[in-house]
């Protein structure tokens, strides 16, 4: 294979040039990521050496990229945010007892937007939901979700679920809060359910229907088609762009580091979750110049809960519960009971339910172990439940409805022009 090697110059030349010739490829060319120690110039390393691995890339044309580099020029964080630009550019990234695989992404006919996360508890879903309602608007749209619980074969929900048909669905055994679910019932639009097991460090999943999800969407011809990752996996869909959803709640080290920086780098807007962070702005623009809107998240019941007393159930961290208890109370004029965040441990959760009283609402978001914990307790205890959206607030200066629109009006027109 035809291979771009990385060393640096703490690597004698003489050392660099023989470990070349073992090589099994063919190498086409020598990017030096730093590193003078050892370096008097004028050293002859046997192949060109390059100054920029983009270009040389874009030049050279390599099938692969083998690093033998070493710290103190690459060390970790540095050397997976080489893998990342190189994962990026579509290649294999490679050393001495590892190797990166690029994920791989189906051509898709349609018009598509993909909406990705950095990791779980990030507000991807709710952001998937905002994107589907915003450009359903004035466009046929139809969304292909996957999740860790979804279906074995790809479901069409074409009908936003209730609460009825969502608890027989818990009590024929399936879960009947998966992602799908959760966005057909608050967005409104047709969604197709798939499900996926694993996911690589770069977002591959390691199994997944989402391709035979991804047909059946095409075959009804929407004019868009927003395909929602799950956790930190990307679909495995080639859409003609992509919104990355992260958190203030993530640390920045992850948020930014590891391979999430190669999500970054194929996104064409980032989403910041839980208010405004100029440094984590800052380290996403340092990867990759792209648009950022920071938004807040508030929950937005369905239904009216003015002088009701709520218990509200939800899967974010404890630091958010006192906002949402205050939003609740000030701005919806509700008498909180209990804010639980415990929707995915069944075990708390069921704690919290007994600390619930006399609460005449239960508030919930579709998530976790909302149907078949939260939502058969308020059944059995005559309690009303109401689903709960998570509206998204902005707080920078970007405005995110026309960034999302801008990016549907260029996939639309670019898959126009395609054809």
């Amino acid at each position: 294979m035809r291979a771009l090697v990385i060393s640096d110059g703490e690597h004698y030349a003489p050392v660099v040039r023989d470990a070349l010739a073992v090589l099994p490829h063919e190498v086409v060319g020598l990017w030096l990521a730093g590193g003078t120690e050892k370096v008097r110039g004028g050293e002859d390393y046997g192949v060109p050496v390059v100054d920029s691995l983009e270009a040389a890339i874009a030049e050279l044309e390599p099938e692969l990229v083998v690093d033998l580099s070493d710290e103190p020029v690459l060390g970790p964080r540095e050397r997976m945010r080489v893998a990342s630009r190189v994962l990026a550019l579509g290649l294999p990234y490679g050393g001495p007892d590892f190797r990166f695989e690029p994920p791989a992404f189906a051509p898709f006919p349609l018009p598509s937007l993909s909406v990705v996360g950095t990791g779980k508890r990030v507000g991807k879903t709710a952001v998937t939901g905002h994107v589907a309602r915003l450009l359903a608007l004035d466009r046929d749209v139809v969304v292909v979700a996957m999740g860790r619980g979804g279906p074995s074969e790809p479901q069409v929900a074409e009908v936003q679920p209730t609460l009825e048909s969502l608890l027989e669905l818990s009590r024929e055994g399936q879960h009947a809060a998966s992602d799908y679910l959760e966005t057909a019932a608050l967005a409104g639009v047709v969604t197709i359910g798939c499900r996926r097991c694993g996911g690589g460090l770069a977002g591959a999943p390691g199994d997944s229907n989402v391709l035979e999800g991804a047909a059946l969407a095409a075959e009804r011809g929407p004019e868009l088609v927003i395909f929602d990752g799950s956790g930190a996996a990307i679909p495995p869909v080639d859409t003609d762009a992509r919104v990355l959803v992260t958190s203030t709640a993530q640390p920045r080290e992850v948020a930014t580091g590891y391979l999430n920086a190669y999500r970054i780098l194929v996104s064409d807007l980032a989403v910041v979750t839980g208010g405004l962070d100029e440094q984590l702005v800052d380290a996403i623009r340092e990867i990759k110049e792209l648009p950022v809107v920071s938004v807040e998240l508030r929950p937005r019941p369905v239904a009216p809960v003015l002088g009701r007393r709520v218990a509200f159930f939800t899967t974010a961290p404890q630091a958010a519960h006192g906002a949402i208890e205050r939003h609740l109370r000030e701005e919806l004029g509700a008498e909180v009971v209990l804010v639980s965040g415990n929707l995915a441990r069944r075990e708390s959760l069921r704690e919290d339910l007994a600390r619930a009283g006399d609460a005449e609402v239960y508030v919930v978001e579709i998530k976790a172990a909302a149907i078949d914990v939260v939502a058969e307790a308020a059944v059995e205890r005559g309690a009303e439940v109401v689903f709960a959206d998570n509206e998204l607030v902005p707080v920078g200066v970007l405005d995110l409805d026309t960034e999302l629109i801008r990016l549907a009006d260029q996939a639309i027109a670019r898959e126009a022009v395609a054809q």
